[in-house]
C-alpha cells in the first residue's frame, strides 16, 4: 500500500477546517495574528542572513585567484 508522506491527515478540506478551529480554540484568537506576525518577522531575517551568507560566498570565490597568500 502506498502512503502520502507530506501530511497524509490533511487529505479533505474538513480536516484543514477542524485543524484551524483546534489551533484558534488553543492560542485563542487574539494571540494568532501576534504569533503569525512574528513568523513573519523571523522569517524575513532568515532570508536576509541567508541571502548575506550566499553574497559572502560569491565575493570570496571573486577575491581569490587561486593562488595562496603567504
Amino acid at each position: 500500500m502506498r502512503y502520502l508522506l507530506a501530511m497524509p491527515f490533511l487529505r479533505e478540506p474538513s480536516h484543514i477546517l477542524l485543524l484551524l478551529i483546534v489551533v484558534i480554540l488553543l492560542f485563542g484568537a487574539k494571540r494568532l495574528p501576534d504569533s503569525a506576525r512574528s513568523l513573519g518577522r523571523s522569517l524575513r531575517i532568515f532570508k536576509s542572513e541567508m541571502k548575506d551568507m550566499k553574497n559572502d560566498g560569491e565575493e570570496k570565490k571573486d577575491d581569490t585567484d587561486g593562488t595562496s597568500a603567504r
